[in-house]
Formats: C-alpha cells, sequence, structure tokens
C-alpha cells in the first residue's frame, strides 16, 4: 500500500511537469526543494555530515548553501525526469552539449566497446537519453532497481522510451561483459559506496570504498572508459567533456590495475564536484566505513 501512495503522488507531479512545461517545472523545484529541506528533512543530516568531511574549512553557512543548491539540484533533476514522458525526440537530443563527441565513434571503429563512466551529478538521466539520441546508437543502462517496484517502472520506460536499453544489476556482470565485446557501449554512474571490503581510494581526503566493476569490466574486456559527467548550466542545459581515460600505464598486477584506475575515476570525480558541489548527490553515507 505504502508503494502504491508513494507512486500516486510520483505521478501526480508527473503530470504537474506536463501541466506547467519544463520551463516552470524547473522554477518550481525550488518549491520542492524548500518542502525536504525544511518541512521534511529527507536525509538532511546525512547531507550535512558528508560536506563537513569533503570541506572541513568551509563556515556553517557556506555548508548550508551547498546543502540546499545540492536539495535543489535533486529536485531540478526529478522535476525534469518527470517530464521526460511528454519530451519529444528532437527537444531531449538537444539538452545536451557533447564535447568530443566523435571519440565514441573513434572507439568503436577500434573494435572497442565503451563503458561511459558517469556519476548522479546534474541530470544523469537526461545524458544518457541525449547522448543515444545523438549518436543514434542505443546506450546499455547499468541500473539498480528502487525500493518502490512502480517508481521503477516508471523511471525504466523514461529511460528506455528511445534508444536506450537496461542491464538490471542483478544481473549485470555477464550481461555487461557481452553488450561490451559486442562493442556497444555501456553506461554507469560508478560514484556511490562500495562494499565495505572492497578498494578503498582517497577521496576528498578521507578513504572510502569505491564501486570497482567498471574497472574489472574494463580491463576484462578491453573496452575503453570515458569520463562521461554532464553538468547543469545556469541556463538549464546540459554540457559534457568526453574524455577517455588513459590506461596504457597501467601496474602490472591485476589488483593494483584495478586500484588504479578507481583512483584516477575518483581523483576526476572529485574535481568535478569541486567545481559545482551542489550538483552531487550527497544524500548517501560516502564514507560510512
Amino acid at each position: 500500500m505504502k508503494n502504491k501512495i508513494e507512486y500516486i503522488f510520483f505521478i501526480g507531479f508527473s503530470y504537474l511537469t506536463k501541466i506547467l512545461g519544463l520551463k516552470l517545472s524547473r522554477k518550481f523545484a525550488a518549491v520542492v526543494a524548500s518542502f525536504f529541506y525544511f518541512v521534511i528533512p529527507i536525509r538532511k543530516k546525512v547531507v550535512f555530515e558528508n560536506l563537513a568531511l569533503a570541506f572541513p574549512g568551509y563556515s556553517t553557512k557556506e555548508i548550508k548553501k551547498i546543502a540546499f543548491g545540492s536539495y535543489k539540484s535533486l529536485a531540478i533533476t526529478l522535476m525534469e525526469t518527470l517530464y521526460i514522458p511528454y519530451m519529444k525526440k528532437e527537444e531531449m537530443a538537444g539538452v545536451l552539449k557533447c564535447i568530443n563527441l566523435d571519440l565514441l565513434t573513434k572507439k568503436q571503429n577500434e573494435k572497442k566497446g565503451i563503458i561511459l563512466l558517469s556519476a548522479h551529478y546534474g541530470n544523469w538521466e537526461f545524458f544518457v537519453s541525449s547522448i543515444a539520441l545523438q549518436i543514434n546508437t542505443a546506450v546499455y543502462l547499468l541500473v539498480k532497481p528502487q525500493r518502490n517496484t512502480y517508481v521503477t517502472e516508471f523511471l525504466n520506460r523514461a529511460r528506455t522510451r528511445w534508444k536506450n536499453k537496461l542491464i538490471p544489476l542483478g544481473t549485470a556482470v555477464r550481461q555487461v561483459f557481452k553488450v561490451l565485446k559486442e562493442n556497444k557501449i555501456v553506461a554507469i554512474a560508478g560514484d556511490q559506496r562500495g562494499n565495505p571490503e572492497g578498494t578503498r581510494i582517497e577521496f576528498f581526503g578521507r578513504m572510502s570504498s569505491v564501486y570497482s566493476g567498471p574497472a574489472v569490466f574494463a580491463l576484462r574486456s578491453g573496452a575503453a572508459i570515458v569520463y562521461s559527467i554532464c553538468v547543469r548550466q545556469p541556463d538549464y542545459s546540459y554540457r559534457v567533456e568526453l574524455t577517455e581515460m588513459p590506461v596504457d600505464d597501467l601496474p602490472e598486477d591485476e589488483n593494483k590495475k584495478v586500484e588504479e584506475i578507481c583512483r584516477r575515476y575518483t581523483k576526476f570525480l572529485e574535481q568535478v564536484i569541486r567545481k559545482n558541489p551542489e550538483q552531487w548527490l550527497w544524500m548517501h553515507k560516502r564514507w560510512k566505513y
């Protein structure tokens, strides 16, 4: 019953975005952010703890500014995602300016699969849909089901509305290798916390367990790793610069190779976050262990 009630509200907001249109929906996101920041402060304590750890020299005022900005950014992403069912193909293709887009064609011509290594930053849902339309090729998305199965179904319909296909996290390993070996593209958000016993890398000056899946997939399949974090611009458009991670100078030891790839991505991610910290999802306990 709880899932159904949540889904009713979810669909209600989706219809609201249809009525308001994308421009007004983005403005309404400030109301949504304020509600979940001030009235029902969802995971607010976690956000403040994370920001205090990441930016120890920042004042309380600075931390609060980033914290509310992160709620607003997430609310914008939510409203934009809820609007996807009503978007035209041309509209979706045009929301993202992609720098170095021909890198993907180049890698595929080399008969290499591609891992688009992204993050929960800006609007990651817009990114994968827009880039697939721009290159006229399906991107396979590695997705984790939400707690609410109705919401999961809604999001998956939005994600696959045009070209993209899904790889559920539970059946990921074999499917990801198969897709990469077929010279296709897999998009992975690799910025979440890894397992307690997983690879640990310094992130904002503190050791943190990281998700090593992309590194393992790349090493065993020979796929290229392409940094692909999309950044929201002041006019609500998005920009992503595709950059291939160099892997021709890795250590000999396989475990060290995985660790080094994770280190390079984590360093890149931190550099991106520091420029616009409010656009990252600070609501999970990245330094839990």
